[in-house]
């Protein structure tokens, strides 16, 4: 799963496989905790994120969910700048 970028010990990855599905989604990892976030609310549909994790990850969506539908249209996976 490739890595778009990290921040604060979180990590985002897309990938695509035949086994991926809509809605167009991102896999966030901290620590042993993952998350599932929908691109289009920004929120997380799936996983056990903690709380502060949670809306660090959709603090950073807000400001790349462009970036990333493209990325998933278009199955072609760029690095994006970290929250800072």
């Amino acid at each position: 799963m490739p890595e778009i970028t990290r921040f604060y010990g979180i990590i985002i990855k897309m990938f695509f496989k035949p086994k991926e599905h809509e809605p167009s989604h991102i896999h966030a990892l901290y620590g042993e905790y993952v998350g599932v976030f929908d691109l289009s609310t920004r929120k997380m549909t799936d996983g056990d994120l903690p709380t502060k994790a949670q809306e660090l990850v959709e603090e950073w969506l807000m400001q790349h969910s462009a970036e990333l539908q493209q990325m998933w249209d278009t199955q072609k996976i760029a690095k994006l700048p970290p929250l800072l």
